[in-house]
């Protein structure tokens, strides 16, 4: 393997190299840990691994899909990560296949942080229009892009001069996206810093759905707000008003689970209750955060849920002018750390897609059929066998000021105190 100058090279005890990540975002010089486990592990090997680490799908691995040629180039000419793949579902007698194509884009700033905001935002909408273009092209039916993808993810610095880039509903980005909406008869959910002009020009963080005809559905505003190390964005937004909507597009039943929600299992599992077949989680973190979680919680999700999941991450470290700390004993800094991509898709039988890369802009495709929601409903049970009325009960009092916990203690616990 082909070291890059620069890079760190950790041994283990046995000589082996140790997967680390490198200044560059990379694993050891690798862009995912699924493209150096293939590197690593004789094919028979990595076969097995991969069983275990990403699912089967109707008892097969996840299939790639081949793309047109023109939209490879597009990836090539542009520099980003393109991967697709396929999810079935059981051939059923009564409905045909419910076939929807999917995508997520990963990406990274295009200026510093120090350029005029104007020219950072029309920056990005240059940057993202090839991928945009490859989506559209490849016949995407429903495309997600990153949280606040029109800035820096600048809410952890305090300062208020970023609320510039809040805009309206309607606003330039949407304008923007509604273009190839239209162009290529596609669903586009939006995530940005929203400006309520209505409301005293509040702050949300919001998910824009814009339809395929280019019209707006509707919205949703994150659920949570983390105060977790330098993720304390408070300061910009508070906690969302707008419950947990389901979308009813002309592709299926979407909903937007936006970042830090991913945490919060109710929250999850509100959306399923709402009857989401697919649930898009956009999200900002960093590896030193939450980088051993991210596989983790959206394949959670999918199984409990029995729907879709497309996680996405944006990519690069953003270092901003002026250097900011979080009262947590840690020296003043002017970056988070490395955000670190590795968007995937999963899906309701504990299947999904190896991870776009670690550290590269990207597009992730994944067709998938809708079906596969309800057969995993109907063989695992999950909703008839769940006691709603149970946990309906126990939150009624948990939300009361004199709650007090079910707890039976043993009688001779304390008898010798």
């Amino acid at each position: 393997m082909e070291r890059k100058e620069g890079e760190e090279t950790i041994i283990a005890e046995n000589g082996k190299i140790e997967a680390t990540p490198q200044k560059d975002g990379s694993i050891c010089g690798f862009d995912s840990l699924h493209h150096l486990l293939q590197a690593s592990l004789s094919p028979q090997l990595f076969q097995e691994v991969s069983r275990i680490l990403l699912g089967l799908n109707c008892g097969k691995k996840v299939e790639p899909i081949a793309l047109p040629q023109p939209v490879k180039s597009l990836s090539s000419e542009h520099d980003f990560d393109l991967q697709a793949f396929s999810f079935s579902a059981d051939r059923e007698s009564l409905r045909g296949p419910r076939i929807v194509r999917v995508g997520l884009i990963q990406n990274s700033i295009s200026l510093p942080t120090t350029a005029p905001f104007l020219d950072q935002r029309r920056a990005i909408f240059k940057k993202l229009t090839p991928i945009i273009d490859a989506a559209g092209s490849s016949g995407v039916n429903v495309l997600c892009l990153q949280e606040a993808w029109t800035m820096p993810f600048a809410f952890c610095t305090r300062e208020k001069k970023w609320c510039e880039f809040a805009e309206p509903i309607d606003g330039e980005s949407t304008q923007f996206l509604q273009e190839f909406a239209r162009k290529y008869n596609m669903v586009i959910i939006s995530p940005i810093l929203e400006r309520d002009v209505y409301h005293g020009e509040t702050l949300w963080n919001t998910a824009v759905i814009i339809g395929n005809h280019g019209n707006i559905i509707g919205k949703h505003r994150k659920n949570h707000i983390p105060r977790v190390g330098d993720f304390n964005e408070s300061t910009y937004y508070m906690e969302g008003n707008t419950g947990h909507p389901v979308f009813d597009t002309a592709y299926g039943k979407i909903a937007v689970n936006i970042c830090y929600g991913r945490h919060h299992p109710l929250n999850w599992l509100a959306f399923g209750l709402n009857g989401a077949e697919i649930v898009f989680n956009p999200s900002a973190t960093v590896g030193e955060l939450s980088e051993p979680m991210w596989p983790i919680e959206a394949r959670n999700a999918a199984i409990a849920n029995s729907y879709f999941v497309g996680s996405i991450n944006r990519v690069g470290t953003e270092v901003f002018p002026n250097p900011f700390t979080s009262g947590d004993g840690k020296p003043q800094h002017a970056d988070f750390g490395h955000f670190y991509g590795s968007s995937h898709f999963s899906a309701p039988d504990s299947s999904c897609t190896p991870s776009l890369s670690r550290h590269k802009d990207g597009l992730l495709i994944s067709d998938m059929d809708l079906n596969l929601c309800r057969q995993l409903k109907e063989k695992w049970g999950f909703r008839m066998t769940a006691r709603y009325e149970v946990y309906a009960d126990l939150l009624a009092r948990y939300v009361k000021h004199d709650f007090k916990p079910q707890v039976i203690s043993d009688p001779l616990l304390y008898k010798n105190a």
